[in-house]
């Protein structure tokens, strides 16, 4: 028995290695379209190219022996923005552990934000905007169209601070997000720091977007929109 307890003592101390268990992973990408977009909001070609985007920085993150696959950092990260659910249920769906989940979330994110400026950008160009012109012309029969923009309530969990700023008018705690997109639905700008309370003229006046349409960055083109109550 006192054997038995100093074994335990060992273990417990870190005095002997614990052996590292390493779970198979689900091939999520087996999936159909469907399934994928259900859980991680997009179909296999684009999370295909994202993995490949992200690729070579999440592998540089992670040179040891029986490193987490791209995939499965880069589609367990976007699951959990997707559901919203419990670290430790999409680690285990994963074959992951949490902590190691909670390490990923960070990589992937900021390794996303980095592809930012090279896929979302307004057309500021002549050239830009004339085609973008042209083409909103031919689809709706609006001229001089240079964007269409919109607000859309992200909810979220009611924070410990400022809780009330994020109340918007349905009393749904949310982030009140920005976004302008072209005849392509393609996205040329977001902003999503504003609290769900914050009106939606506000959040366009104070963009980059709107200080530079204020400053003369177009002189001939329109967001097409729906706002109220604002000032000019």
């Amino acid at each position: 028995m006192m054997a038995l307890l100093a074994l335990l003592e060992d273990y417990a101390n870190g005095r002997i290695r614990r052996e590292r268990v390493f779970r198979d992973h689900d091939d999520f990408l087996a999936h159909d379209d469907d399934w994928l977009i259900s859980r991680f909001r997009f179909p296999r070609a684009v999370l295909l190219d994202l993995c490949a985007e992200l690729g070579p920085v999440l592998e540089r993150a992670t040179r040891r022996n029986h490193a987490i696959p791209v995939q499965i950092q880069v589609l367990t990260t976007l699951g959990f923005l997707a559901t919203g659910c419990f670290q430790r249920e999409l680690a285990d769906r994963s074959g992951i552990s949490q902590p190691s989940l909670s390490a990923i979330i960070s990589v992937v994110l900021n390794g996303i934000l980095n592809m930012v400026s090279r896929y979302i950008r307004f057309p500021y160009t002549v050239r830009e905007q004339a085609e973008i012109k042209t083409q909103f012309a031919a689809m709706s029969g609006f001229p001089n169209v240079i964007g269409a923009i919109d607000c859309t309530h992200v909810a979220i969990r009611a924070p410990s601070e400022n809780e009330f700023a994020y109340v918007n008018r349905k009393h749904v705690h949310s982030i009140n997000v920005q976004i302008i997109c072209d005849s392509n639905m393609t996205l040329t700008n977001i902003v999503a720091r504003w609290p769900g309370s914050t009106h939606d003229s506000f959040i366009l006046t104070h963009s980059s977007v709107g200080n530079r349409l204020n400053a003369g960055a177009v002189r001939d083109g329109w967001l097409l929109g729906e706002f109220n109550n604002i000032k000019k």
